[in-house]
């Protein structure tokens, strides 16, 4: 595992929890003391008991010896990390959500980039970390241009409580889980807001508009978007605080700037790096995001929450479709 935050974590856990000796990489040292030591990663999964299968390190070159490698850091730095990184040519198992903001690439363009060699592989869906590594039960998508690489890693990873779809479509998985971090933070701002249940659900079906129209266009397969690593994980960011982009734009529904919400949090919401890239490329291709471009004005703070709610329910009627 190439990532030490709570979903790197948890994912290491199912991986040992289905027999597998995994070597877990933190950039932290706090982290990899706490593993090696405690049993347990008290920075960003407290209280979760981990398999005495996990190992954690801080010595990129360990990862070497491994024979496939799930991507765990968060999609900004990913590039820099596998640069990094020693003799990429594992298989590899993209499990990050975002684009890359400067180059505008999907996270498996950087990947191939960063490790001409590696056969690419991309896991995403409704997944919780604290659950994950609870083991509570748990579906997801696993994307490989190559059926046999996602066939091959699902025997590897699948536990009865974790769940493995695989697919052929990578474009599809990876823009599923970009798009909804975007959405969440919306979603968030009407719980911050104070607007209910229906403004909510609206968002969602409106946003799942957004994410088909943005990934059709980028070649994505409709059924992916409609899918565990699309819709499935829209719902599940969309519903709950314990996600990080919904709690961030629960913020800033009651009135918070970003800047100060980001300057205080511990982990990354990605849709804050993602929205601004997200609204550029859309802008760029005439691909109407209306709800992703009130987002990155949020961000931004170049408006306020209530100028964008207005803008958005003053938009003309349209066919549902569209």
């Amino acid at each position: 595992m190439i990532g030490g935050g709570a979903w790197g974590t948890a994912l290491a856990q199912v991986a040992a929890s289905g027999g597998r000796e995994t070597l877990l990489w933190a950039m932290e040292a706090e982290v990899v003391e706490a593993i090696n030591a405690r049993r347990e990663n008290t920075l960003f999964l407290p209280s979760i008991a981990l398999d005495p299968a996990i190992r954690a390190t801080s010595e990129l070159d360990e990862l070497y010896d491994c024979d496939a490698w799930l991507v765990v850091t968060p999609a900004q730095h990913m590039r820099a990390v596998l640069e990094q990184a020693p003799a990429c040519d594992k298989p590899m198992v993209l499990c990050a959500k975002g684009i890359e903001e400067r180059s505008e690439k999907l996270l498996h363009e950087v990947a191939r980039e960063a490790c001409p060699g590696a056969r690419i592989a991309v896991l995403s869906g409704p997944t919780f970390a604290h659950e994950v590594a609870k083991g509570l039960p748990t579906a997801v998508t696993l994307a490989a241009d190559q059926l046999d690489l996602a066939e091959e890693l699902r025997s590897r990873i699948a536990l009865p409580a974790f769940r493995i779809y695989v697919s052929d479509d990578v474009t599809g998985a990876e823009i599923g889980g970009a798009v909804k971090n975007v959405l969440a933070i919306a979603c968030g701002v009407v719980e911050g807001r104070g607007l209910g249940q229906n403004a909510r659900a609206a968002l969602i079906g409106r946003g799942f508009a957004e994410m088909t129209r943005f990934g059709l266009a980028c070649g994505a397969k409709r059924e992916t978007l409609a899918g565990l690593s699309g819709l499935g994980d829209l719902v599940l960011t969309c519903s709950s605080i314990s996600s990080r982009n919904y709690s961030l734009g629960k913020g800033l529904g009651e009135g918070r700037s970003a800047t100060e919400l980001l300057a205080d949090r511990r982990t990354v919401a990605e849709g804050a790096f993602t929205a601004p890239v997200l609204d550029r490329i859309a802008k760029d291709r005439g691909i109407d995001m209306p709800i992703v471009a009130a987002v990155h004005a949020l961000i931004a703070g170049r408006a306020k929450v209530d100028q964008v709610l207005d803008e958005l329910l003053s938009r003309p009627p349209r066919p549902e479709g569209v």
